[in-house]
């Protein structure tokens, strides 16, 4: 396989990741508002079960022993916990209630964020001077919210302000989501390894909240259903396809492929859900899109 080819075949499996998030997303509405599965259960066996089969295909990779490499330093065992409970979790709850409030198109441009949340700390905390490029692509995100939430009229908003409360602590965490596992692979730890562990710790974490073998009231096969699609299809194949297709593109063809996943979520919700968009809310969207292409193809940060 030439180095062509296998930027395609990059590229096509990074696409279909974000693809898979995209009907993940639009899943979770109906899971959320259709049904009785509450957030606390829902993200205690989404994270237990994909946290168990990651660890299980670790295990089969780096064997037993060294499945367990991750606790043997103080400071990855710090910055493996931030995950659990700012990264992941954080993300998992805030993303669910934006969902649950508003509906997942909105709830998924305002995750989709993230990249911004992350310049914002380079500025504050790193002291970086942001490019030229990195503040136009702030602004076209801001202008992009601004007309996804309110139509261009300022004294209306498109979305309960809860549910944009909770989307814009998505997108915080979801930026969290990134770091905290950056800094591990940083630690020669590998993406599977890390996700695992995070997965499987908020897992057991959140089976002291609610546990798996206690069912929601009037659980149903549409429910279980719908749950087992998020697990599968959007979280543990999304991620294993992601991980594959890191292997034959750079990380930045992979990011800018991530832009299919907003618009699969608002095509879903069109069709399931009889969402209405206007032109304004296309528009807002397909800008904050443009603005996080932009960071990725053309920020040097």
């Amino acid at each position: 396989m030439n180095s062509k080819q296998m930027r395609r075949k990059g590229a096509l499996l990074a696409l279909i990741a974000s693809m898979l998030w995209g009907i993940s997303g639009t899943v979770m509405q109906f899971v959320a508002q259709s049904t009785t599965v509450p957030a606390t259960w829902f993200i205690g066996t989404r994270t237990l079960i994909t946290g168990i089969i990651l660890l299980l295909i670790v295990a089969g990779k780096k064997g037993w022993r060294n499945l367990f490499q991750i606790f043997h330093n103080g400071k990855s065992i710090f910055l493996l916990l931030l995950f659990v409970f700012l990264g992941l979790l954080g993300n998992m709850y805030t993303f669910f209630y934006s969902v649950q409030l508003g509906n997942s198109a909105a709830a998924t441009i305002l995750q989709y964020l993230s990249p911004l949340f992350i310049l914002l700390g380079t500025l504050i905390f790193m002291r970086q001077i942001p490019s030229k490029i990195d503040i136009i692509s702030f602004g076209i995100a801001l202008i992009g919210v601004f007309l996804l939430i309110t139509r261009g009229d300022i004294h209306h908003l498109v979305i309960p302000f809860d549910a944009f409360i909770w989307g814009i602590l998505s997108g915080l965490t979801a930026a969290l989501y990134i770091i905290f596992p950056k800094l591990l692979v940083g630690m020669d730890y590998s993406p599977l390894e890390v996700t695992g562990w995070g997965m499987f710790l908020s897992g057991i974490i959140s089976q002291f909240v609610r546990p798996i073998w206690q069912l929601p009231p009037h659980f149903n096969l549409q429910a279980a259903l719908g749950v087992g699609t998020i697990i599968l299809l959007g979280t543990l194949l999304a991620f294993l396809i992601m991980i594959a297709a890191t292997q034959y593109v750079s990380s930045a063809i992979v990011s800018i492929t991530d832009a299919v996943q907003p618009f699969v979520t608002f095509v879903l919700s069109v069709i399931f859900f009889q969402a209405h968009f206007s032109f304004t809310e296309i528009l807002g969207a397909c800008l904050v899109v443009l603005s996080i292409y932009l960071l990725n193809r053309f920020s040097d940060k």
